[in-house]
């Protein structure tokens, strides 16, 4: 994989988009542990469909909302993701205005988003026309009924077009978090595979424009259970979540934007 030389970060939220109450924030759409890759493959951009055929109704608006938010004012920061990183504007609301909004962040996240969704949106003009300093990228929980390498195969083509899309930003890319919501399936194993994705995006790390971080263990207990108030559903962070999670990640964050 060819090393780029910016920097991107997923995972933020949008800041002048207010949280949705339409937002797939109860993990309805993820893709249980078991489920084969199916007719999408992870790496080649797909719409989310609704069951008439057409643009499902949420990513449709919060897609139209990113293109506005272009042209809207400076993105300094984009977050970009699914549910988790849309949460920034819902449970994770005060503590996105407290660090983020200073830092004119954007929160591109959309509930239910897998790999191949975040590339149809990529190609359909969410990154066109900006220049943040820093890419926040999340993403890949949702395909967790793929096999490991077709997640990593799907998010090093994500971080390839980012960099082809943003050639002056940085790129900050989150490992995969811990889950534990049985209806997905496992929990062991589904820790297992994100484990071997991570294993692989810590690859990209190029130690200066592109940057890796694993924040996992900060969600665990010290026997590597995720309390509820942490993630209420074992999946989605709580308030206190969204809180933690800044505190970690918020050391590399600051350092990539110097």
């Amino acid at each position: 994989m060819k090393r780029w030389h910016f920097l991107l970060v997923v995972g933020l939220g949008l800041g002048s988009l207010t949280w949705v109450s339409g937002a797939r924030g109860d993990g309805a759409t993820t893709a249980p542990a078991t489920q084969p890759s199916g007719v999408e493959a992870a790496d080649v951009a797909a719409p989310k469909l609704g069951k008439d055929g057409q643009l499902e109704h949420h990513f449709k608006m919060r897609h139209e909302q990113f293109l506005a938010r272009r042209t809207a004012g400076t993105i300094g920061v984009l977050f970009l993701g699914d549910s988790i990183t849309e949460g920034w504007g819902g449970g994770g609301k005060a503590v996105w205005e407290k660090y983020y909004v200073p830092l004119d962040a954007a929160n591109f996240g959309i509930g239910g988003d897998k790999t191949q969704h975040v590339l149809w949106r990529i190609d359909n003009g969410e990154l066109d026309g900006i220049s943040p300093k820093l890419v926040v990228l999340l993403i890949g929980t949702n395909n967790i009924g793929y096999p490991a390498e077709e997640i990593l195969k799907a998010d090093e083509k994500i971080v390839q077009e980012i960099h082809d899309k943003l050639p002056q930003s940085k790129l900050l890319i989150l490992g995969i978090f811990p889950r534990a919501d049985k209806r997905a399936g496992s929990p062991v194993l589904m820790q297992a595979k994100i484990k071997e994705v991570n294993k692989g995006l810590a690859t990209l790390d190029d130690g200066s424009k592109t940057r890796f971080l694993d924040v996992g263990n900060i969600f665990l207990d010290a026997d590597g259970n995720i309390p509820h108030d942490i993630m209420k559903d074992s999946l989605h962070p709580t308030a206190q979540g969204y809180q933690i999670w800044a505190d970690a990640m918020n050391p590399l964050l600051n350092e990539m934007l110097k």
